[in-house]
This record gives structure tokens, C-alpha cells and sequence, in this order.
């Protein structure tokens, strides 16, 4: 059974059918209903693969996912894949590590592909010629900004939080509760990227309260697995048994640290609260559950394949998007206890 059986069957064409299948609004809905019939009748089943195929590759849009193991893509590659079939697109993914180029491989992947759009799901934030020479397409950068590069805005599209921002929020959480000797666990303050922007975020929240950064409370990691972040706050714990709070650039590197707390015998968050940033689903059930910043994954994803689609069909030029964060309360954080050697 082909959907062009399904077409001879109701007397309409096969376009008809795909757009019904699709749930376009452009259909009657005695059409609708008489193809859905057929289709029910006749026991039809879709190949979506097969659609794929046949898809016209100027109906591609290329998504170059950085961190093949970042649970925090996942539900933004969801709404990607939701928002572009709405469109009538097809997504094509492309993995890679964390310390690929992704600009290079995205030129490639698109190139291979003849995708007509790129989305970057992660990446550096300091584009420049190079980058805008390799990449002869529209794209957007999704959950990140240029902001260390020299690109012109109407060259790239972008949709994000304001991490400075965001990350302000999440240590302003913690001083207003009494929090002095606040860690921050990040990659590197100087990487031009997530952790610079919400280190400056947490050396802000901490200068409005008249606390310099203490160097020794940087906790850097070589990666963001949650066994550098445990490692790292096992042997920052080792260094400053003081330390009362811990702000977490990422919400997975957050969870490895109440892990790294409890395997002390401290308690979150009667010893050492812990705040992170992203709102992963897994970070729901931590013991106590994380207070984290949500960041609104399913309006990033969407919001990047309509700026993107608007230019691929010439509708409008590059667009640049910040969206907020929304607080989850869990119950990491918790005041500064007067009795307690670690308030300082």
C-alpha cells in the first residue's frame, strides 16, 4: 500500500494525502476526513524514510549538536524536529565532541548534505572571517551568542539566555541568604565562551555585596563529565572545607557535585548549598532536588528553526533572540547557619 494508492482511493492527489499526513492547515476538513478514512480503511502506514529520501534537499536543515552526551540538548533537538516539521522540513543531525571545530565540520556536513540552513547547537562564541567564509549559508546559533567575536549581527542569526545575566540571578540566590565563600565550577574563567559569561555573572553578584573572587574558590574542570566536576569538588572541598556554596556553570556538573558533598557527609543544604543553570530533567531527582535556572529549551529549539526557515525562503533577514531563564525552586540552597565554621 503507497500513498499513491491512497490517493486513486479518495480521488484527490498525492500532494493532498502528504499534507494531510503532515497535518497542514491548507486542507478542507471533508478532504481531511475522507483521507484519514482511506487511510484507516486501506491500512496505510507512512515511510518516513522513504519521504526523506524523496524530500527535495533544498527542504534540509542541517543540526550540528556539539557534546554527543549533553542531556541538556535533548528536548531542544525535540522541539528542532517538532518545529521543522511544521514547516515541512527535514532535520538532519550531526554529532560532535566538544573539542571539535564545528564550524569546519558544519561546512562539510553541509556541503555533503545540501542542507539550505545550519542550526549550531552549542559552540564558540567568537566568530569571525574564517568562520563566515567557511559557512556560505544561513544559520543560527542556538544556546549561545558571538559575543567574543567580530561577525556583523546581520551575518548569523542567534537564540539564547543572557548567561551573564542568568548566572547573576543564580548567585544573588545565595548571597541574599547569607553566602560569602561561594565556589563557582566552570571550564575556565578565560575560555571565551559559557563559563567566562556566567564567571563574570558570579564575580558581579559577589562585587555588589563587596566580596572580591577568591581565587581558590574557582573550581576549574578539563571537561564538563560529571566525573571532572566530582574530582574537582572532592579536591576543592580537600583545600577549603569553608566554602558554604557551590554555583554550577552546568546543572549535570551540579549533580556530580552534591554527589562529591554527600560522599563527605555533608549535607545539602544544611553544610554547603548548590545551584546550577540549565534545568535538565535528570537534575529533578537529585536528593534534595537541584534549585536550578530553566532555560526555556523548547522556545530556544523553535525559535531557531523559524529565524532560520524565514531566511531560507527570503522572508526576513538574520534575527537575535534572549530569552529568560525561569527558577525552579528545588531544595539545594539554604541560609548560611550562624553556628555553623563554614558562614565565615
Amino acid at each position: 500500500m503507497t500513498i499513491k494508492d491512497v490517493a486513486a482511493y479518495c480521488g484527490v492527489s498525492i500532494s493532498t494525502v502528504s499534507r494531510v499526513m503532515n497535518d497542514h492547515p491548507d486542507v478542507s476538513q471533508a478532504v481531511r476526513e475522507r483521507v484519514l478514512d482511506a487511510v484507516e480503511r486501506l491500512g496505510y502506514v507512512p515511510n518516513r524514510t522513504a519521504q526523506d529520501l524523496v524530500r527535495p534537499q533544498e527542504d534540509c536543515v542541517g543540526v550540528v549538536v556539539r557534546g554527543m552526551g549533553n542531556p541538556f540538548y535533548a528536548p531542544i533537538i525535540l522541539a528542532i524536529e517538532h518545529a521543522c516539521r511544521e514547516r515541512d522540513y527535514t532535520m538532519l543531525t550531526h554529532f560532535i565532541s566538544e573539542q571539535d571545530d564545528e564550524v569546519a565540520l558544519g561546512a562539510e556536513f553541509a556541503n555533503a548534505k545540501r542542507v539550505k540552513g545550519l542550526i549550531f547547537l552549542g559552540g564558540h562564541f567568537d566568530y569571525g572571517r574564517r568562520e563566515q567564509a567557511l559557512i556560505r549559508l544561513p544559520f543560527v546559533c542556538c544556546t549561545y551568542t558571538n559575543q567574543f567575536g567580530h561577525l556583523d549581527e546581520i551575518a548569523y542569526s542567534s537564540v539564547s539566555i543572557d548567561d551573564v545575566t542568568e548566572a547573576m540571578r543564580a548567585v544573588r540566590l545565595l548571597t541574599e541568604l547569607g553566602h560569602r565563600k561561594v565556589a563557582i565550577l566552570l571550564g575556565s574563567p578565560t575560555d571565551q565562551s559559557i563559563s567566562e559569561l556566567r564567571y563574570q555573572g558570579y564575580a558581579n553578584a559577589l562585587a555588589s555585596v563587596g566580596v572580591s573572587v577568591d581565587p581558590a574558590l574557582v573550581c576549574e574542570v578539563s571537561s564538563f563529565s560529571m566525573a571532572d566536576a566530582y574530582r574537582a569538588v572532592s579536591g576543592l572541598l580537600e583545600a577549603r572545607p569553608d566554602v558554604t556554596a557551590v554555583f554550577s556553570v552546568s546543572d549535570a556538573m551540579a549533580m556530580a557535585a552534591i554527589k562529591a558533598l554527600a560522599d563527605r557527609g555533608l549535607r545539602v543544604p544544611a553544610d554547603v548549598s548548590v545551584i546550577g543553570i540549565d534545568g535538565i530533567e535528570s537534575s529533578i531527582y537529585t536528593i534534595p532536588t537541584l534549585t536550578t535556572l530553566v532555560q526555556p529549551k523548547e522556545e530556544l529549539g523553535a525559535w531557531a528553526v523559524s529565524v532560520l526557515v524565514d531566511q531560507i525562503e527570503g522572508r526576513e533577514a538574520a534575527g537575535h533572540r534572549i530569552l529568560t531563564a525561569d527558577l525552579r525552586a528545588g531544595g539545594s540552597i539554604g541560609p548560611v547557619r550562624a553556628s555553623s565554621a563554614r558562614d565565615g
